[in-house]
């Protein structure tokens, strides 16, 4: 039987590997005295659109990025060294200072993990990519330990926000948290990738409440009480800013990915108190770049979910503005100059 979350979903998307148009001024050499060029490193995807315009719009700051993309990284010339905070990609040797891993995803790898060479490419590059993700002698993006959605919601909670009443279960059609509606969503992530390159869609379903009795699930689903709001909130935090987007679905069953058109988004400012309780979640988990999904409803927000590996460009084009992407390039400028500083002094002290 098929599963529940593979059925109907209408969302399948071939994300090739995408020549990538850097100004020269971010393909960085020696430095003029010889050193190694200081650097923002990224470990992405080449799809990723987000890390794309980040690279163009520092590098008109003098802000070098460099990136490692896992759909392009079969034939790169990578070394790494254990004893010294230094890297060598593509015979450019590399400081960085800050490090960022977004959508590194292993699954984006062009290989065949059920063949021996596939596993050991994968597991090889899980191994490194996990490794200098942990280094502590650069810094961090979202440096903290990865949080799931339900530690995300138990969390939440915590700090005094309303989330929904929720089970995890692999007999889903016996459950119904707060007794009415209920939908169903995946306790992993929103998109699978079975071959590099090619992914399917695991969103949002209602609970058919004819289903009975019901077979089991292959494997835990989350299944969580129905909210009906007046909208939905998309928070970013960013640093210490916090930038809303309300966003109006016009056909409440439709999927953004498949119907962008069936949205409204427009940006607004968010209630300071809100704004606050997110900025300290963001805190605690130690993350310096996410999104916030809350429901509103008679003014009441109530958490959804969070996402450090968001994307902020859909909701930028859909509402006419380039905030988050203004204020992301910001805060990675701003670290970026601070941790130069601190390595130019700490340089210089011992010289």
């Amino acid at each position: 039987m098929t599963p529940l979350l593979l059925q109907g979903q209408g969302y399948a998307f071939r994300a090739p590997v995408t020549t990538i148009d850097v100004p020269t001024q971010v393909n960085p050499g020696l430095a003029d005295d010889g050193s190694p060029q200081p650097c923002v490193l990224v470990l992405a995807r080449s799809t990723d659109v987000e890390v794309t315009e980040l690279t163009t719009t520092l590098a008109q700051r003098g802000v070098r990025v460099v990136r490692i993309d896992a759909d392009r990284c079969l034939d790169v010339s990578l070394t790494v060294y254990p004893d010294a905070p230094l890297v060598e990609l593509d015979h450019a040797m590399l400081r960085p200072l800050l490090v960022w891993r977004r959508h590194f995803e292993l699954a984006a790898l062009p290989v065949d993990p059920g063949t021996l060479y596939g596993a050991y490419v994968v597991d090889q590059w899980r191994s490194v990519a996990d490794w200098i993700t942990a280094r502590t002698d650069w810094c961090g993006v979202n440096a903290g330990r990865p949080v799931d959605r339900l530690s995300q919601l138990a969390d939440a909670a915590r700090f005094g926000l309303a989330v929904p009443r929720t089970v995890v279960t692999t007999q889903p059609a016996r459950h119904r948290p707060g007794g009415g509606t209920c939908v169903v969503k995946t306790s992993g992530r929103h998109l699978v990738e079975p071959v590099s390159g090619r992914q399917h869609g695991l969103f949002p379903q209602p609970l058919d409440p004819r289903l009975g009795g019901g077979r089991p699930e292959p494997a835990p689903v989350i299944v969580q009480q129905y909210l009906p709001s007046d909208h939905e909130l998309r928070v970013f935090v960013v640093g210490e800013r916090v930038i809303g987007y309300q966003v109006d679905r016009l056909d409440p069953t439709g999927q953004l990915r498949l119907d962008p058109t069936g949205v409204r988004v427009s940006e607004v400012p968010v209630d300071p108190a809100l704004g606050g309780t997110l900025r300290a979640l963001a805190r605690y988990w130690r993350l310096d770049v996410v999104a916030f999904d809350l429901l509103v409803r008679d003014g009441t927000p109530t958490f959804l979910a969070a996402g450090p590996h968001c994307d902020w460009r859909w909701c930028e084009h859909l509402a006419g503005a380039p905030t988050v992407s203004a204020a992301v390039a910001d805060w990675v400028a701003g670290r970026f100059e601070e941790l130069l500083g601190a390595a130019t002094r700490s340089g210089t002290s011992r010289g």
